[in-house]
């Protein structure tokens, strides 16, 4: 159960300070609450033995009303120390949790909902913070405040008594090792599920669009609140266990009650004890009550936390699929590329989608990659990205094995235009930007007129200031690649990626681009994958693949020559466009 303390050890090494103070504090705190208990008791003798006089009862208001100042300003120190600590926990797990997210590769998120890391990135992490603050208050005050109010009640009052009224006591022990271990199950599927909707509720807004044009707004109300019920009942199978604490810990009062006014009248008619000291013994039980019920939540907040941190930790130990270099090779400043006799199949595929490539990419050279659905367009732009573990073969950037390469290093050579474009909540200015944000003004004008998204400023409200919204809801389709592209261009790099990001542009401005790229990018590298064939027609070499394979290799005359799968593509696209003409 205690697990959990083990796990954030670091935690607690690093702010030690903090707790001892905290700690310490409320320990003290606990020895001055029993304070006015026994004050009433000395009161009550004085009164029964008629000794009590003005002057001796306005000592024991003056002692009361000091014990509630110390008190007062001793529980507001201890309690923003240990409550902040569990800020404290939460951001640094937050930052942890996120920095681990920025950290891996592809294969980790195509394994993993979103939903559910939103999950633990929220509600787990906020758990485990309920652990490091109230769950040490717990545990204070279910062991050593009880321990406290014990002592107090063998040393000041009667260890007969105290013995006979503490009898109940096993009975919440033997709660704990039933219900809480339930507890930490039914709460980590409670999670689970609650992640699950959440994947569900980003699927909704993202696909809103579809949802609507397809009529399905009921379909997915209904499937979100069959999720949310099932969320719901999951949670209640923890409240039910969680329900069980309370009704013990009443009846465990209860018979401490009955034990102690029984006992204890019969020890004061013994005159074995004093009638004070019954009123103060009476008053220490009724202190127990949140003790016994710290043991309650105390088991509550241990296995949720728990339950909360393992399903953190299992995230946080997964490591990269594409480990880093121990020994990094320095790198030319040349943009050649080089793919000899490489293959490549995904984890989960028996199948090479990549099969013995052969490519060479001189600095400065635009390349053209073309292919049928599923040929390797996309599978060879990741093995340059080092999205993946490197396959089978050599594969060179900057004249360098790009194994030898950490991914920074090969990263910021390229700039890349992917086929989903993900563009910011932010203004269309801030996403062209987040390419370089310290361009300059004539840097972010070039990179505008090279993306052809000149003529698109005018229709905007706003022009560059215009906010986009969420993923870019409120632009077209070419109007998103555009500022993809922009934004990959301003940052001027040595090897440019077009990933079929010209898909959504017209011909005519399709050509524009290509040429103003040719024209600004001399001595680099570009590398354009596309299933329109007029995309690549001007480029230095075309490459076709086919199940992973080179089919063919030449340019567009020389290929429109070979007469093969590229010649039978350009004709069919070619009439298609004069069809559309007509």
């Amino acid at each position: 159960m205690f697990r959990v303390f083990g796990q954030l050890s670091w935690f607690f090494k690093e702010e030690w300070k903090r707790y001892t103070i905290a700690i310490i504090l409320l320990i003290i705190v606990s020895f001055i609450d029993l304070m006015p208990a026994r004050l009433l008791g000395l009161l009550v003798d004085d009164f029964q033995l008629g000794s009590l006089t003005l002057e001796r009862g306005a000592m024991y208001a003056g002692i009361l009303l000091l014990i509630t100042f110390m008190s007062y300003g001793l529980t507001y120190i201890w309690m923003s120390k240990l409550f902040g600590g569990a800020l404290v926990v939460e951001r640094k797990l937050r930052s942890k949790f996120m920095n681990h997210l920025l950290r891996m590769d592809v294969p980790f998120y195509e394994k993993r909902k979103t939903g559910d890391l939103m999950a633990q990135g929220t509600n787990d992490l906020k758990a485990v913070s309920m652990t490091a603050g109230f769950g040490i208050l717990t545990l204070v005050d279910s062991v050593v405040f009880m321990l406290i109010i014990l002592g107090a009640m063998i040393i000041l009052v009667d260890w007969k008594l105290t013995l006979a009224a503490v009898l109940p006591l096993p009975l919440i022990g033997i709660m704990i090792s039933i219900l809480g271990i339930q507890i930490h199950a039914r709460f980590t599927k409670a999670q689970e599920a609650f992640g699950s909707l959440n994947g569900r509720v980003l699927e909704s807004v993202a696909g809103m669009r579809v949802i609507r044009a397809f009529r399905k707004e009921r379909q997915d109300e209904n499937k979100f609140n069959s999720m949310s019920e099932d969320v719901y009942k999951r949670n209640l199978e923890v409240a039910k266990i969680e329900s069980f604490f309370e009704p013990v810990v009443n009846i465990v009062v209860a018979l401490s009650y009955v034990i102690g006014l029984g006992y204890g009248s019969y020890l004061v008619f013994a005159q074995q004890i004093t009638l004070g000291q019954l009123i103060t013994f009476n008053v220490y039980l009724g202190m127990m009550i949140w003790p016994m019920f710290a043991i309650g939540e105390l088991i509550n907040i241990m296995q949720r936390g728990g339950a909360s941190l393992q399903r953190v930790n299992q995230t946080l130990s997964v490591d990269q699929a594409v480990k880093e270099p121990k020994q990094p090779v320095a790198t030319e400043d040349s943009a050649s590329i080089l793919f000899d006799q490489l293959s490549f199949s995904y984890p989960t595929s028996e199948l090479n989608q990549l099969e013995d490539l052969c490519l060479e990419i001189q600095s400065g050279e635009t390349i053209g990659i073309v292919g049928k659905t599923g040929s390797g367009k996309s599978t060879l732009i990741k093995q340059l990205l080092k999205y993946y573990p490197s396959g089978k073969g050599v594969l060179t950037v900057g004249e360098q094995p790009i194994g030898k390469q950490t991914k920074s290093q090969v990263r910021e050579k390229i700039g890349y235009v992917p086929q989903d474009h993900i563009l910011f909540s932010k203004t269309v200015r801030e996403n062209i930007l987040f390419g370089h944000s310290n361009a300059t003004d004539a840097e972010l004008d070039e990179a505008i007129r090279i993306s052809a998204f000149e003529q698109d400023l005018d229709f905007l409200p706003d022009g560059l200031d215009t906010l986009v919204g969420e993923n870019g809801v409120s632009l077209s389709g070419g109007q998103k690649q555009r500022i993809s592209i922009a934004r990959a261009l301003i940052a001027n790099p040595p090897i440019l990626i077009l990933d079929d990001s010209l898909s959504a542009v017209d011909a005519k401005t399709e050509a524009k681009i290509v040429k103003m790229l040719r024209e600004v990018r001399e001595g680099q590298t570009t590398i354009i994958t596309a299933h329109r064939m007029s995309a690549v027609e001007q480029a230095d070499q075309i490459i076709v693949l086919d199940e992973g394979h080179k089919a063919e290799l030449g340019t567009h005359k020389e290929l429109m020559a070979n007469q093969g799968w590229y010649y039978e593509q350009v004709q069919q696209q070619t009439r298609g466009m004069e069809q559309e003409v007509r």
